[in-house]
C-alpha cells in the first residue's frame, strides 16, 4: 500500500484533488485503491458507498494523519511558518496545543515540530512565539537552523539553551548540506574534531560522501577542519575534494603518471577519515575506477577539470572494467548523468553543460561505448541495480530512469558532434 510523505512544503488544494481522484478510483473498481481504502478506513464500509470524506480520511491516514482535519491542520501551520505569519500561527497552535511537539509534516519528520521547522526557515518571530507557548525542541532546531545556514537564527537558538558546548554530532548538519557558514559557527561555539578520547568526530566522510554539489563550501569545510587539527590524507583525490590545485601540482610532479591513473573506491573515499563501503548512490554516472577527470565533473570541479586538461589530461581516459564487464566510461558520460544534474533540474538552475562543452571542444569522443551498473539514493524507495550494456554518452542518458539527472543540453551538445545512440 502507498506509504505517502508530505513534500517539505504541501498544497492543500493538491490534496484536496487527491481524495477526489481516489473516490473516483474507488468508484471505478481501481482494486489498489480499493485495497488502500480497506487498509486505512477505520471501519468496514463498502467501497461502491464511499463519500468524498471517506476518501479523504483514507487519504490522511496513508500519510499517517490521524484525520483529514489534522492533514488540512498541518498545511495550513506549514504555510503560516512561510508566510512568517506569527498570529496565524499562534492561533493553529492555541487552538490545536497538539500541534506545538507533533512533526509539522507528520511523516515526514526531518523539519521536525513547528520550532525546528521554522528554524530551517530563520523565522525568529515564531520560534520565540512557540518557546513561550512551551515548545521544547530547541536542541533540534539548532541543528536544523545549522543546517540551512540560518546563522542568526542558530545564535538565538544557542542562547535560549544556555550557551552550551555543541554535541559530538554538531557538525554532522552542515556537512551534509556543505555548510560553511554553519560549520564555522559551530566551530566558534566550541565543536571539536576529536572527542575527548581522540577519536576524529568530524564528518569528513559526510562531506564526501553527501548528495549536495557546492564545490567552495565542501572546501572551505574541508579545510576548517584541517586547521582545527584534523589529519586528512596526502593524496591527490584528497587534494581535488579540497579544491587544491596547489597540492595536485604537487602530486603531479611525483607522480608523471597522475593523469592517467585510475582510483579505486578507497581512494576516492578513504575509509582511515570513516568513508563507506559503496555511497555510489550519491553519484551520478560510477566513479569507482575512474580518473581524476570523472570525479571532476560529478563534483562540479571546472577550475580543476581545466587544469587537468591543459596539463596534457586526455578527455577520452576510460575508467577501469571490473570483472563483470562493467566501466570503461569516460568523463563525457558522467555529463550526461550526473549529481549537478540533479540539482540543476530539481531546483530549475539555468540549463547549462559547462562540462560537456569542455570535454568535446578537447576531442572528447561523442560516440564511445561503455557498459554500466548503477543503483538510485535510497529516497527514492527500494531502488534495483540496474544494467545497462553498451551504451553510448547518448543512450546512457536515453536510458537512465530518472531523467532529474540527465542533462538535456549535454545530450544536446553531444548530439550536434555527431552523437548517437
Amino acid at each position: 500500500m502507498p506509504e505517502r510523505r508530505l513534500p517539505v512544503k504541501p498544497d492543500l488544494d493538491q490534496l484536496k484533488n487527491q481524495a477526489k481522484d481516489l473516490l473516483r478510483a474507488i468508484r471505478a473498481g481501481d482494486q489498489s485503491a480499493i485495497a488502500e481504502f480497506e487498509q486505512y478506513h477505520p471501519k468496514k464500509i463498502d467501497p461502491a458507498n464511499a463519500k468524498l470524506a471517506d476518501a479523504q480520511l483514507v487519504l490522511a491516514r496513508s500519510y499517517e494523519a490521524s484525520s483529514w482535519t489534522r492533514l488540512v491542520q498541518s498545511c495550513q501551520l506549514i504555510d503560516a511558518i512561510w508566510r512568517d505569519d506569527v498570529e496565524a500561527v499562534r492561533n493553529l497552535v492555541v487552538s490545536n496545543p497538539h500541534l506545538l511537539h507533533e512533526n509539522a509534516g507528520i511523516r515526514n519528520n526531518n523539519w521536525g515540530p513547528p520550532l525546528s521547522y521554522a528554524a530551517n526557515l530563520g523565522r525568529d518571530r515564531i520560534i520565540t512565539m512557540l518557546h513561550e507557548l512551551g515548545a521544547t525542541d530547541l536542541i533540534t532546531a539548532l541543528g536544523r537552523a545549522t543546517l540551512q545556514s540560518k546563522i542568526d537564527t542558530a545564535r538565538m537558538l544557542h542562547a535560549m539553551l544556555g550557551a552550551p558546548t555543541p554535541p559530538a554530532g554538531s557538525l554532522g548538519g552542515p556537512a551534509y548540506t556543505l555548510s560553511a557558514a554553519g560549520t564555522a559557527l559551530m566551530f566558534e561555539l566550541g565543536a571539536r574534531v576529536y572527542d575527548e578520547n581522540g577519536k576524529p568526530i568530524a564528518p569528513a566522510d559526510v562531506v564526501l560522501e553527501t548528495d549536495s554539489r557546492k564545490p567552495s563550501e565542501k572546501h572551505a569545510i574541508l579545510e576548517m577542519y584541517a586547521a582545527h587539527g584534523l589529519t586528512l590524507p596526502d593524496t591527490p583525490t584528497m587534494a581535488l575534494h579540497r579544491g587544491r590545485i596547489d597540492l595536485l601540482e604537487e602530486h603531479l610532479r611525483r607522480d608523471p603518471n597522475l593523469l592517467r591513473r585510475r582510483f579505486t573506491h578507497e581512494e576516492i573515499y578513504p575509509p582511515e577519515i570513516g568513508c563507506h563501503e559503496d555511497p555510489h548512490s550519491t553519484q551520478g554516472t560510477p566513479l569507482a575506477g575512474t580518473t581524476l577527470l570523472h570525479m571532476c565533473v560529478d563534483y562540479d570541479e571546472l577550475e580543476i577539470a581545466k587544469w587537468l586538461i591543459a596539463h596534457g589530461m586526455d578527455v577520452n581516459e576510460k575508467a577501469s572494467v571490473d570483472a563483470d564487464g562493467f566501466g570503461g566510461h569516460t568523463a563525457l558520460f558522467a555529463t550526461v548523468v550526473s549529481q549537478p544534474n540533479f540539482w540543476m533540474n530539481y531546483q530549475a538552475r539555468p540549463q547549462a553543460a559547462p562540462f560537456t562543452q569542455l570535454l568535446l571542444d578537447h576531442g572528447a569522443d561523442p560516440n564511445v561505448r561503455a557498459s554500466l551498473r548503477k543503483q538510485l539514493h535510497p529516497g527514492y524507495g527500494p531502488e534495483p541495480i540496474r544494467e545497462y550494456r553498451d551504451v553510448t554518452p547518448l543512450s546512457w542518458g536515453e536510458r537512465f530512469e530518472r531523467k532529474v539527472f540527465v542533462s538535456e543540453p549535454a545530450m544536446r551538445l553531444i548530439a550536434e558532434r555527431g552523437g548517437h545512440s
